[in-house]
């Protein structure tokens, strides 16, 4: 066990379920599970938290379960998710006259350039949440990618600007607050899940990474080499269970079960003479259901869902096969049936799904390489990029804390690695996604320190 490396926990509020994942990098770069446990969720609705006790309470719920799976582990800290329709971006266009132009370009002038999009009008109510850099532009020299050391007059990007609403975030932090753990960051959802899902080459090929959770679709889009656009769609997993439970009559305990076991994306892939029985209500008569009406409704609501993403990738011009990385979907409404062939019809872009397993260390068991944990994993992620940058503070005693026997997988093969391959892969893997978060400005958590609660 490397214990030169800090224990970094992410916390996924999610509509449907609340995950906590302990995690420490190994040796080889890897990550190793300590903790994870995880909770139902309801006060959550369409990725935003509206029920704080409630959220309190299935906070309690995830971190306690995650304390059962390592009673070693001590939580304090944990970078957090945010999603929710109240997500916006827009771009925006900046430029300053530099003052001493026989001198390079600065990180100083670049962070003056970020800094100035901080006054960008927004609706009131609503508050910056990041400010990411696209391309830059010296004089007549357009896309550059970083601009340090050139010379030149006159210095622009183009930004991709994220707000989000006030009220959602405070009701985030005071959640976690109040559950007894601090906000060491927030992150944008459609990121975590992102950088636990995609490798470098996705980056340079162009992907859209399609996160379907339980109450919103999570986009982002990445074009040689740059965030192009984020979104957040609400509509989602929840969406489909409701719709099974109205148009079929049935519960939605039932309604939910019956899209996980027996829901297909495709209706034409559906057997036309299979039926599912339902048990019925209170001495009713059993219902039959026909699995291929059951596809027909998850087809309508998939095809919509996948519709927005179209929409989505013409606004940024990227429809037409240019995203020759095509799409990965993750998030845990991409575990239903036939959603490849699905999505590769809507958007005429090639699909597959993404797992979040080429991060785990060789042993984790099979659960967390599930699409559902992309998020969660992301989020560690999030916190070692910075931890390794040195963007924020950590604690400098870590405890020993070994992977406890119920997060190992016994049945998967240990993979035994020599030195000098080890050398190799941690070397590929920091040319790889290792400035994915240093484009990002670190601190979106720290915005909201100032004006945030004194008085609660």
């Amino acid at each position: 066990m490397n214990n030169e490396q800090p224990i970094i926990v992410g916390l996924d509020i999610g509509t449907t379920k609340i995950a906590v994942i302990a995690g420490r990098k190994n040796e080889f770069g890897k990550l190793e599970i300590l903790g994870f446990g995880k909770s139902n969720s309801n006060g959550v609705k369409h990725g935003q938290v509206l029920n704080i006790d409630e959220t309190i309470k299935a906070i309690k719920s995830a971190l306690e379960n995650c304390f059962a799976s390592n009673p070693n582990l001590d939580v304090n800290e944990v970078y957090v998710g945010i999603a929710g329709h109240h997500i916006k971006s827009l771009q925006t266009r900046g430029d300053i006259v530099r003052q001493k132009t026989d001198e390079e370009i600065t990180q100083r002038e670049i962070d003056q350039l970020i800094d100035d999009q901080y006054k960008t009008y927004i609706p009131a109510g609503d508050q910056i949440i990041d400010v990411i850099p696209q391309e830059f532009t010296v004089d007549n020299f357009q896309n550059i990618p970083n601009p340090i050391g050139y010379g030149g007059v006159k210095i622009g990007a183009n930004f991709h600007i994220i707000t989000g609403d006030k009220n959602a975030i405070k009701n985030i932090n005071r959640s976690v607050e109040k559950a007894g753990l601090f906000t060491k960051d927030l992150v944008l959802q459609p990121l975590a899940s992102s950088s636990a899902v995609m490798g470098q080459e996705d980056l340079e090929a162009g992907v859209a990474i399609v996160d379907i959770g339980g109450g919103t679709t999570d986009l982002a889009v990445f074009y040689e080499g740059i965030l192009k656009h984020t979104a957040v769609i609400p509509f989602a997993g929840e969406n489909i269970t409701n719709d099974i439970k109205t148009g079929l009559g049935v519960l939605k305990t039932q309604a939910e079960q019956m899209k996980v076991q027996f829901g297909s994306a495709l209706a034409n892939e559906a057997k036309a003479n299979a039926y599912i029985t339902i048990p019925g209500l209170r001495g009713m008569p059993a219902k039959e259901i026909s699995v291929k009406n059951l596809a027909n409704i998850i087809q309508a609501r998939m095809s919509e869902i996948m519709d927005f993403v179209t929409y989505h990738l013409k606004q940024v011009g990227l429809e037409n096969r240019m995203l020759n990385g095509g799409i990965i979907l993750t998030g845990g409404g991409s575990q239903l049936k036939h959603l490849i062939q699905l999505t590769e019809y809507v958007t005429g872009l090639p699909a597959r799904i993404g797992f979040p397993n080429e991060h785990l260390a060789a042993g984790h068991i099979e659960e967390l390489a599930k699409p559902t944990y992309s998020t969660c994993i992301g989020l560690i992620l999030k916190g070692y990029d910075d931890y390794e940058h040195n963007r924020k503070q950590f604690e400098k005693e870590y405890k020993k804390v070994e992977v406890p026997d119920g997060l190992k997988n016994n049945g998967t093969e240990e993979v035994i690695v020599t030195v000098e391959e080890a050398a190799v892969d941690t070397g590929k893997r920091r040319r790889g996604l290792n400035n994915f978060w240093g484009k990002f400005k670190d601190g979106i958590i720290d915005l909201f320190k100032e004006e945030e609660d004194k008085h609660l």
